[in-house]
C-alpha cells in the first residue's frame, strides 16, 4: 500500500471515529478513566466530545495541510499514545463499546494502538530516520 493511500485511510477512519464521538457519545464514556475526569476537571462527556473534535481535525489535516504531514503525523502518533490509557481502562473493567464487546476484541485493541501509532508515522513521513537519509533530502 502507499503511503497516500495509507493516509487518506487512516484520515478517514479518523474521521469516522471521531463523528461518532459525537452521535454516540453515551457508548464512548464507558472508556474514560476516573482520573481523567479529576486531572482534566471535564467530565466524561466533555472528553469524548473533546477527542472526536481532535479525531475530526486530525484527519481533516492529514488532508488539506500537505506541507504540515509530518507534524500532523507526529500529533496523530501522539494522540494515539495519549488514549491508550483508556484502552487499558476499557480491558481491565469489562465495558463495552461499538465493535469491543468482548474480552478478546478488547484485550486486541491494546495491540492495535501500537500499530496506529505506526501506521500514523509512516503513513505521513514523520517516522524517525537515520541521519544518512536526512542528509539524502
Amino acid at each position: 500500500m502507499s503511503t497516500t493511500i495509507a493516509r487518506w485511510v487512516l484520515a478517514v477512519a479518523l474521521g469516522a471515529i471521531g463523528i461518532m464521538h459525537f452521535v454516540q457519545t453515551r457508548g464512548f464514556r464507558v472508556v474514560v478513566p476516573e482520573w481523567a475526569t479529576r486531572i482534566t476537571k471535564l467530565d466524561k462527556e466533555s472528553i469524548v466530545i473533546a477527542s472526536g473534535a481532535v479525531e475530526v481535525a486530525l484527519a481533516a489535516g492529514l488532508l488539506a495541510l500537505p506541507r504540515e504531514r509530518r507534524r500532523i503525523g507526529w500529533a496523530t502518533a501522539a494522540f494515539f499514545a495519549a488514549v491508550f490509557p483508556g484502552n487499558v481502562h476499557q480491558w481491565r473493567t469489562k465495558r463495552s463499546t461499538p465493535g469491543l464487546d468482548t474480552d478478546a476484541r478488547r484485550f486486541g485493541r491494546l495491540f492495535l494502538q501500537p500499530l496506529l501509532i505506526v501506521w500514523a508515522l509512516w503513513a505521513t513521513g514523520a517516522e524517525p530516520q537515520s541521519r544518512a537519509r536526512r542528509r539524502r533530502r
